[in-house]
């Protein structure tokens, strides 16, 4: 990660990558081309503080997986939150915003982390601190659209054919990306390997 970029446009996919699969790279090549970014960034998260440790893959299986499924040089995975000491996401951009002041930062998450994302810690302040990028998953989709978290920051969303200015706009800002949905999932992923 170059700090001499400045005014690079960052995407950021968080999660286990318990293990990364090509629903990760399938998001992260839309999000480059629909939102107009110049890298993503993969934050494998030492410990998801809402997922249970015993099905938790060691964490450099799991950054070594993200490695092999990211086969885009704009795509750069990291331990960031190892490095920041970080376990919350609203803690890990507050870190990344004050380290990179000149980066333009989305989060990217899924329909599934819309959904749930009022359990997570500052959830309010993380659509506060930078722009956001929804991206749909099967069965989750329509639910997450009527969820919590759609509801009260719905006046701040944008039109899909904004969205290659979203890293642009002040926060709270975010989109709903249209893109077709990957069934993929790590939980299938891991079952078959356990099979």
């Amino acid at each position: 990660m170059a700090r001499s970029d400045t005014g690079k446009r960052i995407g950021l996919l968080g999660g286990s990558f318990n293990p990364a699969h090509q629903g990760h790279l399938h998001i992260s090549l839309s999000a480059l081309r629909r939102l107009n970014l110049d890298e993503i960034w993969w934050m494998v998260s030492p410990q998801n503080p809402l997922k249970d440790r015993s099905g938790m893959g060691e964490f450099n299986f799991r950054k070594k997986s993200a490695e092999v499924i990211a086969r885009d040089p704009r795509i750069i995975v990291t331990d960031i939150e190892i490095t920041l000491g970080t376990q919350f996401t609203v803690d890990t951009l507050r870190a990344l915003k004050e380290t990179f002041p000149d980066f333009k930062f989305v989060w990217l998450m899924g329909a599934d982390n819309l959904r749930q994302i009022p359990k997570w810690k500052g959830w309010r302040q993380i659509f506060r601190q930078v722009p956001v990028a929804v991206f749909p998953r099967p069965s989750f989709s329509r639910r997450a659209l009527g969820g919590k978290a759609a509801r009260r920051f719905d006046k701040f969303r944008i039109k899909s054919t904004r969205a290659p200015r979203l890293a642009n706009l002040r926060p709270p800002a975010w989109v709903f990306l249209h893109t077709q949905p990957i069934t993929t999932s790590a939980t299938r992923l891991r079952e078959r390997l356990e099979n």
